[in-house]
């Protein structure tokens, strides 16, 4: 059994860790922590979790980390990074939910997320936690950074794409929306249902945090350094589920080639990544609760590419990849805890 904790269990990516983790058949779940619900049964806060969570939340201090195999972080950003030198010494692995190992440059990291980066040595070795592209460097790894929501979709709608390399590297266009769990479950005035429902808004326009996570991810996929994608989020009247449509210029290889049956080869065998039937336009609602992206391509016009992309924000793009990620750190099956049928309606 592998030992977890976690730390940070009151948020939204944090009670959907308990849920998947607490009916994972290899899991055993020893710490969850909250310094403000210190002492709380965690089915008090989450009822969905009576009968499958019996434990109470802890304070850091009281909680045995390092006894741990591994440890999630659902917190803020700058938490996983003050406490991951001490747990990798004791030998537990760690899987941080926030930014804090996912942006390679530390000028970059400090000019978006605004604090200075205090282990630039273990984010050097961190390994970038998306299965599909990046599934044997995650099985060997000791800590993870767990991409984004939005880059998650990104980059699986155009890894096809490039590494095919039938796309220009410039002019590529992600518009990307998210419901409002994406905001976490912090009080905050625009995810407030008099002001998030019956709405439909872009935001971070002057641009966001995740789109250099995005551009650094696609210029690793790539191999070019000359890859640009510009990102623009929207907030959908959604509580969970993301719906990228992402745009590129195909160059001559690109036009000529069959792109629905090279995204069906790219993804053949993924167990959690449905390539549609050519001419589909995939739904959140399919693929709510679940670890599953669907994906449709098009090609509107003969030099351009369409790429649809829906995904779980909470579960794959959030805490169902985390746990995929620790079934492979851990060799487990790498489906394991994820068996999710899609919630409908």
């Amino acid at each position: 059994m592998v030992k977890v904790g976690i730390v940070g269990g009151t948020g939204y990516t944090g009670v959907e860790l308990l849920r998947l983790l607490a009916q994972h058949p290899q899991v055993q779940i020893k710490a969850i922590t909250s310094r403000k619900e210190a002492g709380m049964p965690v089915s008090d806060m989450y009822p969905s979790l009576r009968g499958h969570v019996d434990i109470p939340f802890v304070t850091p201090d009281e909680a045995d980390l390092k006894a741990c195999d591994v440890v999630f972080f659902a917190t803020p950003h700058g938490v996983a990074m003050a406490q991951t030198p001490e747990l990798l010494a004791a030998g537990v692995k760690v899987i941080d939910l926030a930014a804090d190992f996912r942006l390679k440059d530390t000028a970059e990291f400090e000019q978006w997320y605004g604090m200075a980066h205090t282990c630039p040595d273990i984010l050097a070795e961190a390994v970038y936690g998306l299965p599909e592209l990046n599934r044997e460097a995650i099985q060997a790894a000791r800590v993870i950074g767990n991409p984004g929501c939005y880059p998650t979709s990104v980059q699986l709608g155009l890894a096809p794409l490039l590494r095919a390399g039938l796309i220009e590297p410039t002019g590529i266009i992600a518009n990307c929306a998210s419901g409002v769990s994406g905001a976490g479950r912090k009080a905050e005035v625009h995810t407030l249902m008099a002001e998030a429902a019956d709405n439909f808004k872009a935001y971070g326009v002057k641009g966001h945090r995740h789109g250099p996570e995005i551009n650094q991810q696609l210029r690793t996929i790539a191999g070019r350094d000359d890859i640009d994608c510009l990102f623009v989020p929207h907030l959908l009247p959604l509580i969970r589920g993301i719906h990228s449509t992402v745009y590129a210029r195909l160059n001559s290889a690109g036009q000529a080639a069959d792109l629905q049956a090279t995204f069906e080869a790219a993804y053949q065998g993924e167990r959690f990544v449905d390539v549609l039937p050519a001419g589909s336009a995939p739904e959140t609602r399919s693929v709510r609760a679940s670890n599953t992206v669907r994906i449709a391509v098009h090609k509107p016009r003969p030099d351009t590419v369409m790429v649809l992309v829906v995904e779980d924000n909470l579960c794959k793009g959030a805490s169902g990849q985390a746990v995929q990620c620790m079934n492979l750190m851990f060799g487990l099956e790498e489906h394991l805890g994820l068996n999710l049928v899609p919630v409908l309606p």
